[in-house]
């Protein structure tokens, strides 16, 4: 599967993977594609300089990269404290309610919680950069749209592709504008914080407007066949997020929630804002029903929902309490039926891809 930009970044397989686990990342380097650590969860500078020394071991010298949740406008002089006075005390009793419905046990006296959506505010995703231009990434990604002018201009200076999502072409334009090197079009498939144009629909309209840059598909891609499909409609590769969740590598919090993915169909999802404010397709629970519940208090915009939410998503992670436990995963979750290696992944997407184009060969009468 191989591109004019996958060359460009000496990967064998125009395969995108972003991740939130390193050993993840790792893997789909070493596989021949592009491993993608997702910076988030990293409110530490030091915990993301540890991972990316591991990732710098564990890679054997093929590429990787970086996505940060970076607003592209900058404000001034606001902390997580002040965010978190903003939230209503009605919502905070809305959250206890729900968690003592449910039995869901109080962390043990000292244990802190591990979520926490604090990478979008302007101070740590740039402590994040600050790290990460230290090692040899190859691309960074930002899934708010473009960041800020500095700081394309900084990954530039050190030979770093900089990609931005968009889901529509308005959005995408305004990515070029800016001077991505790298558009990823994300259909309303995908799972996380997605539009609302399907990838079939969005993916050519993206690579027209933006021609001649780069996009890569991203939404609703998870086989060899549905690769093939985006390369057919422009694109230069494709961005997987969700199909990673399943691998053996991965490092999810729970075995049951390992098990509600495999079993679950690509119906199973929802484009709910209860997670961090902004609509994100994830798995559908008792949890979103009851923020999607209109008689309840409605969610809260970014970033305030994700601050407000972070105890009780680490509260149900930690004591595994499967009708509220979800996570952010697009439709092709139907897909994911079984536990296979990052390796395996990408057996079953070459062998995929091989069977489409030879189909295609042979409706063209080439073959």
């Amino acid at each position: 599967m191989q591109t004019e930009l996958s060359r460009k970044l000496g990967i064998e397989h125009a395969v995108f993977g972003f991740t939130p686990f390193p050993a993840v990342a790792a893997a789909i380097s070493r596989a021949g594609g592009l491993g993608v650590l997702g910076a988030v969860r990293y409110t530490a500078p030091g915990d993301l300089a540890r991972d990316l020394d591991w990732l710098d071991a564990h890679a054997d010298g093929r590429p990787y990269g970086l996505d940060v949740v970076m607003p592209a406008k900058k404000v001034e002089g606001v902390s997580e404290a002040d965010v978190e006075a903003m939230i209503p005390e009605g919502h905070r009793q809305f959250v206890r309610d729900t968690l003592a419905e449910h039995g869901v046990p109080e962390l043990a006296e000292g244990e802190a919680s591990g979520w926490r959506i604090t990478g979008w505010m302007e101070q740590v995703a740039r402590s994040q950069l600050d790290v990460a231009f230290d090692h040899p990434i190859k691309l960074l990604a930002n899934a708010l749209g473009s960041p800020p002018a500095d700081v394309v201009a900084r990954a530039h200076e050190h030979d770093v592709l900089v990609a931005a999502l968009a889901g529509s072409a308005r959005h995408a334009r305004k990515h070029a504008d800016a001077g991505i090197d790298i558009v990823v079009a994300q259909g309303y498939e995908a799972g996380g914080h997605t539009g609302e144009i399907a990838s079939m629909v969005l993916t050519p309209e993206v690579v027209e407007a933006v021609a001649p840059l780069p996009v890569l598909a991203a939404g609703g891609i998870g086989s060899g066949q549905q690769a093939a499909a985006a390369f057919a409609l422009g694109a230069q590769g494709v961005w997987l997020g969700s199909v990673w969740l399943t691998t053996t590598e991965a490092e999810l919090s729970s075995p049951a929630l390992t098990r509600k993915l495999l079993a679950a169909g690509s119906g199973d999802t929802v484009r709910s804002r209860a997670l961090t404010g902004k609509p994100a397709r994830q798995l559908r629970t008792r949890w979103t029903d009851a923020w999607d519940d209109p008689a309840g208090p409605g969610t809260l915009p970014m970033p305030l929902q994700g601050l407000l939410v972070a105890d009780a998503v680490s509260r149900i992670q930690r004591y595994e309490v499967e009708p509220l436990l979800g996570t952010p995963v697009g439709q092709i979750v139907g897909r994911m039926n079984e536990e296979l290696s990052v390796r395996g992944v990408f057996d079953a997407l070459t062998r995929g891809f091989e069977v489409a184009v030879g189909r295609l060969n042979r409706v063209a009468g080439s073959s």
